[in-house]
Parts: structure tokens; sequence; C-alpha cells
């Protein structure tokens, strides 16, 4: 096929992502990937943006993902150019999208026609260049520039579609059809000047933008740029940011708890812990947090080696985004769903989807990343890429990240290796324990952070999302996947205490509370922590303190003080597991056969155990309720704006906790074994209370203690002490705390005879003392050091841990002793 005239040249595939496979030649022990050759034009920047695009003219349809890609671009542009309609007389381009009342019309509409676009200027398509196709494309912008969107035509619904969704659309579409567009390409560039002119403004009121939102607006701001040869809306979109003008205080790259000389910003954006909100309080790793990631390093990759690339120092941040804020939340390609926000709620964001824009946004970095980063970026992106094996990125992504991804992987680097690790994020309130057979999430809320998101007619039934829901992330990659989100009783999320009233249909609703005690303390380089929650529940007067100390491959859940004077129920759920047919339920060694419409009140149950999921332990019994049933349910329920009417039935085991009605001061304790086989949890079960087993030091409304071999984890609401048992002859004691603390006493092993080194971990989880103060009182230990901002003296035969936490924000500190 010949070369179009202004399309993509050999230079511009070597300014992309095929720049790739020359520098692993050049270093195949570390395939560092090589910067993109410098551009000086606007020009030259929009033949990178379309290389982006279509992955450039060089791609080796001879191999088989490449094949694969554009075969996948070429599906999604016929499709919809079938039904194209190119009458003279229509009111839409496509008859399903002809309701003008709806700005997701206008979005989807420019989003189409990018397809077709996209797919016309990619080599080895079936429209590759041909005529009549781009005609087309142009035709249907012209319609849309005369009767919908253009100077003049005022929007309506959603500014994000007038100056985000559809104005991105449109942009990537005149990239790679501008010589084909002649004169019509200024009327184009001139709308999207219209609806999106400045890259520091946000909305019809000129607000300031933030976040993710900010990105977006640059890069729309940035491409039509380019496009108009406007040097001087560049260095505006190089300044947005950065946020030159305002002092820092709305810069994107800057975390917001003060990681730069500027100071803090907005509240949204990401924290040094690894936090990202959007929407003011939303946790939003995985939504709006994974956009910015792509989206930013898109426009650093077009901006890069040019007169307008990025200069702040601050831009070293974003490597620590990708090691911080997204690689603790992935599980083997799965987003954590406490942080995707009302995206849960939307069909096209399962299975896995969330993660591919991490690690595309990744590949992306990888070209210009100091050395150093760019290494550890490679070994993740080979990590991600190798884990997944429910969904290939190779077969879903696009031309240009295939060149990119295929490229690094035969350079041959060493993945990162399985997580192992226990991260929490106390400025949204997440905790993420990872284990090499599993991983589970905490998703809890407080005044500082809001409960869930429900805007626009999504996600409609998440009321208990932050209720102390519990996930547990196992080899069943697509759980969480395969309609889970639709179909899962929300009144009975794992790990939850609920009013079991029905409630509302919930859009446009986001609450906090006047709770401060969420978070936790951890043990730093292991896996063992304490998490807790002061739950004050939206729309009900209950109230409960829970706690959740992850020691390893046990999950202990401890809950006091549960009290709900005008509910008519409350339960603390301690399984909800879509299951494979035929799966298992063993209850104190007597399998229960379940099947569909199989329910049961359990008496005095010790342990139990669901095939393929986890054992279960109640170390003082408990009476439990279970179920197995299908449940029949629609996209369309939880989702007006994108779900679909067509039912979905998926299997389910519930087994939860029944407090009863307007409980006073109920309370629970059970332990999740996610790697135990039934035999294991049994084994587990009988060694409960004894010096080798899991023992309740402290249960009530002051203080939940548990220990478990040399771990000690303790949640204090309020001052108090707790007895230490002994881990070995000699040991005991006790642990005071002087009010509200999270804190883990860990012995490790002995080293000699006489040494057994001990860390203990503090934190505040209220995140509003100035001071925490623990006492340790156990004969024998010596210390040995602390880190800054804690002081350690004598006390008696014991010693005063004292942690100044004013500036922590929740994060953990330690003192060592042998």
């Amino acid at each position: 096929m010949p070369a179009r005239p202004g399309g993509p040249t050999r230079r511009s595939v070597l300014r992309g992502f095929g720049a790739l496979a020359g520098a692993a030649a050049l270093a195949p022990a570390l395939p560092l990937p090589a910067r993109a050759v410098p551009a000086s034009t606007t020009a030259e920047l929009v033949e990178r943006w379309a290389v982006l695009q279509t992955g450039g003219p060089g791609l080796d349809l001879g191999d088989a993902h490449v094949a694969a890609a554009v075969r996948r671009v070429d599906r999604a542009a016929t499709t919809v150019l079938a039904t194209l309609d190119r009458s003279a007389g229509r009111a839409a381009l496509w008859p399903d999208l002809a309701d003008w009342t709806r700005s997701n019309t206008v979005t989807t509409t420019f989003k189409r026609l990018r397809s077709i676009a996209v797919a016309w200027a990619t080599p080895g398509t079936s429209v590759a260049g041909d005529a009549a196709v781009a005609g087309a494309v142009a035709d249907g912008v012209s319609w849309m520039h005369d009767h919908v969107y253009g100077p003049g035509i005022p929007r309506f619904d959603n500014d994000w579609d007038w100056e985000i969704g559809s104005a991105s659309a449109l942009a990537d579409t005149l990239v790679v059809l501008r010589e084909h567009l002649g004169g019509a390409l200024a009327r184009s560039t001139a709308a999207i000047d219209h609806y999106t002119p400045d890259p520091n403004l946000w909305r019809a009121d000129r607000q300031i933008a933030t976040g993710a939102n900010r990105v977006w607006i640059a890069t729309v701001v940035a491409v039509r740029a380019c496009l108009d040869g406007d040097e001087a809306a560049l260095l505006r979109v190089r300044d947005a940011l950065s946020d030159v003008d305002g002092g820092g205080a709305n810069s994107v790259l800057a975390f917001v708890d003060g990681g730069t000389a500027e100071g803090e910003g907005t509240g949204e954006g990401f924290f040094r812990d690894g936090s990202f909100l959007q929407h003011w309080k939303h946790p939003y790793n995985g939504g709006y947090g994974k956009e910015l990631l792509g989206t930013l390093s898109s426009l650093l990759h077009l901006l890069g080696d040019s007169p307008w690339q990025v200069t702040d120092p601050a831009l070293a941040n974003v490597y620590a985004w990708v090691t911080d804020a997204f690689d603790p939340l992935m599980v083997r390609g799965d987003m954590v769903a406490s942080v995707c926000g009302r995206e849960i709620a939307r069909p096209s964001k399962q299975g896995h989807a969330p993660t591919q824009t991490v690690i595309e946004g990744t590949l992306r970095l990888i070209p210009s990343a100091p050395a150093a980063q760019a290494a550890t970026l490679t070994s993740l992106v080979a990590q991600w890429v190798a884990e997944d094996t429910y969904r290939d990125f190779l077969a879903v992504t696009t031309p240009a990240s295939v060149v990119a991804a295929t490229a690094l992987l035969a350079a041959g680097p060493t993945p990162r290796g399985a997580l192992v690790a226990h991260r929490q994020f106390p400025a949204m309130d997440k905790a993420v324990h990872h284990r090499p057979r599993f991983a589970v999430s905490v998703s809890a809320y407080s005044s500082r952070v809001y409960n869930y998101e429900s805007i626009q007619n999504e996600n409609l039934h998440g009321w208990h999302l932050s209720d102390g829901m519990v996930l547990l992330y196992t080899d069943d990659l697509g759980h969480y996947s395969e309609d889970y989100w639709p179909t899962v009783d929300p009144y009975r999320l794992p790990g939850t205490t609920v009013d079991t009233a029905r409630l509302e249909n919930s859009a446009d609703f986001r609450a906090t509370n006047d709770a401060t005690w969420v978070g936790g303390a951890a043990l730093p380089g292991a896996t063992l922590a304490a998490y807790g929650q002061d739950l004050r529940a939206r729309g009900s007067d209950l109230r409960a303190l829970k706690s959740w100390f992850l020691l390893d491959d046990a999950v202990v859940c401890v809950g006091s003080g549960i009290a709900a004077p005008a509910a008519g129920g409350v339960e603390t759920v301690v399984e909800n597991r879509k299951v494979r047919e035929g799966a298992a339920f063993v209850v104190d060694g007597v399998d229960q056969g379940v099947a569909d419409g199989w329910s049961a009140d359990l008496d005095d149950v010790r342990w139990c155990h669901l095939a393929g999921t986890a054992g279960y332990v109640f170390p003082g019994g408990a009476r439990l309720r279970a179920l197995r049933e299908d449940r029949t349910h629609t996209w369309r329920e939880i989702n007006v704006k994108y779900g679909t009417d067509t039912p979905v039935t998926r299997p389910y085991v519930t087994a939860w906790i029944d407090h009863g009605a307007a409980p006073a001061a109920a309370s629970y304790a059970y332990v999740m074994l996610p790697a135990a086989d039934a035999e294991g949890t049994r084994r587990f079960a009988g060694a409960c209370g004894t010096a080798a087993g899991l023992r309740i030091l402290a249960q009530d409304d002051d203080v939940h203690a548990v220990q478990l071999g040399g771990t000690l984890a303790a949640n204090f609401w309020a001052a108090a002490s707790v007895p230490l048992g002994a881990a070995e002859p000699g040991e005991g004691g006790a642990l005071r705390a002087d009010g509200p603390a999270s804190v883990v006493v860990h012995a490790s092993r002995a080293t000699t005879r006489w040494t057994r080194p001990t860390t203990v971990a503090v934190s505040d989880p209220t995140q509003t003392r100035a001071e925490v103060v623990v006492d340790l009182f156990r004969p024998g230990l010596r210390f040995v050091d602390a880190a800054p901002g804690v002081t350690v003296t004598r006390r008696g035969a014991g010693w005063r841990i004292a942690a100044r936490t004013t500036d922590l924000r929740g994060a953990t500190v330690t003192a060592s002793f042998v």
C-alpha cells in the first residue's frame, strides 16, 4: 500500500515505542528503552501522537500479537462503520445515539468516529487508506460541528463530555486524518478550542481543574495546539501541570500532602502513602488515578525532548506513583475494587480492564525515565504481564503498546516476583495484605474519606462498600469479574457489619461520618499488621468497633460494641463468595452438600471451609447462618448510564453472624485462613487458646488484642492495658497505651540463646493526636534504636515509647529491642 501524504514516517516510529527494541539490543541484561529523538516543531509532535494511535507504519504484521491488535482495531471500526448513517437528512450519525439531551451521546459519537479514523490510518486493516472511509469520517465530523459541537452551540448535561471526552476523541481523529481534512481541520480545532480553551480552567464556571481532570484538559489543549502550531498554548500546558502561576497548589505532579517545596495541594491527587483521591474525598487509584497515569504518560511522551517538555523536579514523583500507588493495589492483573469508585458498576471495567491502563501508562514512562527507575518499571511490567493468566495484556492492548511490550519482554528482563507485603493507605482508609497465595483488601471510611461514589446513575447499590468490606483475591482470578458486582448481595458484602434495612437506589451520593479512628500499624518489611475501624454507619444508628489483625496467612477479625437501637436486624458477613459449581462447604468436618436453595442455621460452629476460597475459624464458637443461592440480576440495576438489561446468574455461598434486632453490645470473632485446606483449618481451630495457637487477649470497647506466636497486635480505642501472653518460657508482661492507638509487638525467633529481637510498631489511626505513648512491660528487653520522633525511656522494669504523631498522618513508626 503506498504511503499516505503526511502520514507517520519511519522517523516518527523511532521517536515512539519502536525505539525500545534498539535499546534492548544494546543492553540485553538491563533492557532500558532509548529516549525519543528530540523534536523541535509542533508538526513532529503531531507525528508522535499519530504513532501512539496507530503503532506507526513500521508495524510488523508478521508478529502474531501485532496482527491480532490490528484485527481488534479493524473489528472495532468496521462494526460501527456498518451502521453509520450517511444520509443527508439524518438526525444522528448512529440510530442508537440520537438522544441529544445526554452529553454522553456526543462523546460516544466522537469515539466511534475516532475508531474508524484510527483504523483508516493503521496499516493492515481492511479500511486502511480507503478514501471513502476517510470521507465518511470527515463528513461525520462536519455534521457534528453543524448540529451539536461547535462555537455558538450551547453545551448540556455533563461538562466532562464537552471539555474532555468529546474533545479528546475529536483531537485524536484530527491527528490521524489531518491530511485528508484540508481546510476543514481549522474548523475542528476551533471547535475544540471553544469548549476547552485553557489547561488551567475547568467547567463553564471556570473553576480550577485538579487531578485527572487537569491532565485530561491539558492533553486536549496540547494536541489541539500541536495541530494549530500554537506554541504559546504548549507553554501553558507545560506550566499547567506544575501550576506555576498558582504557586503549586494545583500541581498534578506534587504530592497532595506536601511532597514538594510548594507545600500541600487541594486534597485531590496522589499522597505520599500511595493514596489517590478524586472528587474531593473518594479513593480512586483504580479509576481517575489510573486515567491520570495513562493520560499524563501520553502527554509526557508527546512533549518529551522538545522545547515544551516538562522540567518540574516533581516529575520524579510519577515513578513513585507506579511503585506505591498502583503496584500494591494490583493482584495478578486485578485492581482492588475498593479504589475503583463507581467504575466497579460498569460492565466494561471488569475483567482486569483497569490494570491495562496502568501497564500501558508505565510502558510510556520507561523510555524517558532515569536508569534506576526505568529498571524498576521494566521489572514491574514484566511481572504484571506474566502473572495475569486471566487476561493476556498482549491480547487486549493497542498496537503501539504491543510493540512496546513485546520488545521489552523479548529482552528478557527479570520480573519483580510475586508481591509479599502489607500496605496501608491512611489518606484513603484502605489496606491491602499480599501473601504468596492470596491477597486481602480492607475498605473503611471516616471523617476524612467518603464511603462510596454514586453519581450520574452509576453504582446505585454501593451503600456498604466501606463498612468494613474484606475482599479476598485467590487463584480464581476472575472472581470479581464475570458479573460479580451486579449479582452479589449488596447487603452482605464480605467483612461488613450492616443494618439490614432495605435502601433506595443511590444517585449523587457521598458521605463521610464523624469517626476519626480508622487505620492501623504495620511491621516494616513484614506481613504483620493491625487495622481497625470505628464504624458509624450512614443512614443508620449502627455503631461498631471492628479490627482486622493480618498476621501472615491468618486474618483475625474481631468486633465489639455493636449497637443499633433502631435497627430491625444487624449482621456481620463472614463470607459471600461467587463459587464454582460443586464447591464443597464443610462445617466442623461435615460436608453440607450445598446446592441452590440450601440454607442452614449452624450452632456452635468451631470451623468451616469453603473449597477454592478459605477456611474460617471461630475461636469461641459461633452461631452461623449460611445459604447457597443462584442470584439473577442485570447490570442496569446498578448502572442506568452504562448497564444492560440482559439478566446474568451467578451462584453464591454466603455465611454470616446474625446479631438480631436492636443489638446493644454484640460482638464477633473469627479467623480467615485463605491458604488453608480443610485439615489445616481444623488444626488451627484446635490450637486456638493454647500457647501455640491464636489467643484473643482483649475484645471490648477499650481495646481489641490478639496474639499468635511471637506477634501481639492491638487496637486501642481508649487508654487501656493488655496482658502479654508468653510465646516462650520467661516471657509475658503487659502492653499499655495512653489513648487511641494501634500497636504491633513482634518478637522474632531467637538469634542466640539470649537474644530475641523485638520490634514495636505504633501509629495514631485517628490522625488527631500530637503524641502516642505506649508502655511495654516485658522482662529482659534492651533498647536498640527508634525512628525519628520516637523517644524510648525506662519505666520501671519496662520501657515507655513516646511517638510524636502530629505530622505522621496515620503512618507507623517503630522502636527496636533485643
